[in-house]
């Protein structure tokens, strides 16, 4: 039976790169549908009919539409299991798989944001990340016992927050600890992502022309 035609709906220098990297990494077929930041495309009602937040990435596959980066990286990798960067239910590295994806949006972007927009914390207890040195430190304690999230198992949780960490860090959002330097070196010198990298400065460069 033929696959529905995949359509990932991305723009070039925002979150949805992360997405692009790990469709190459995923050696997936895909029809781009490009998005253009500085000529709001995000904000037309074109785009909001798919995600009414006006957020990148999301992809379409067949009736299904999925939004929210987590999410999108869970359902692309168990989408092309040949790949093996989804561990499959019943392997034990299945759960901390999970976990690594989703804390990256429930607790990483908003400690991150909280942060950089220096709002008083909310107490610990009510806050869902707990405290920014906190979730930063789970983190890097993580990545120290390395190489990558899961020890030796590369998955679409490095893709994730490989690219991730590269921008924030960029941006002087999360400080360049060595265990990060590290750690974004490694992801990001991967062919495959390094191939994303360049097709997305080209899309750039042409939306800039």
């Amino acid at each position: 039976m033929n696959q529905p035609r995949l359509t990932f709906f991305h723009a070039p220098n925002s979150r949805s790169g992360g997405t692009r990297a790990l469709l190459e990494e995923l050696g997936a077929d895909y029809d781009l549908h490009a998005l253009n930041l500085k000529t709001g495309d995000t904000r037309k009602p074109e785009y909001l009919a798919i995600n009414p937040m006006g957020k990148v990435p999301a992809i379409r596959h067949g009736e299904a539409l999925v939004t929210e980066q987590p999410a999108v990286f869970l359902y692309l990798a168990d989408l092309f299991p040949a790949a093996k960067l989804a561990p499959p239910l019943g392997d034990p590295l299945r759960g901390p798989y999970l976990r690594w994806l989703v804390y990256y949006g429930s607790c990483f972007e908003p400690a991150l944001v909280d942060k950089a927009m220096q709002r008083e914390p909310s107490p610990p207890s009510t806050c869902g990340y707990g405290d920014y040195d906190t979730m930063l430190k789970t983190l890097t304690d993580q990545l120290a016992r390395g190489p990558y999230l899961l020890g030796d198992t590369f998955s679409a949780a490095d893709v994730l927050w490989g690219t991730a960490l590269s921008w924030t860090m960029m941006f002087k959002l999360v400080p360049e600890l060595p265990v990060l330097r590290a750690y974004v070196d490694r992801v990001l010198a991967r062919p495959a992502m390094q191939r994303a990298a360049a097709a997305d400065a080209a899309l750039a460069a042409a939306q800039s022309a």
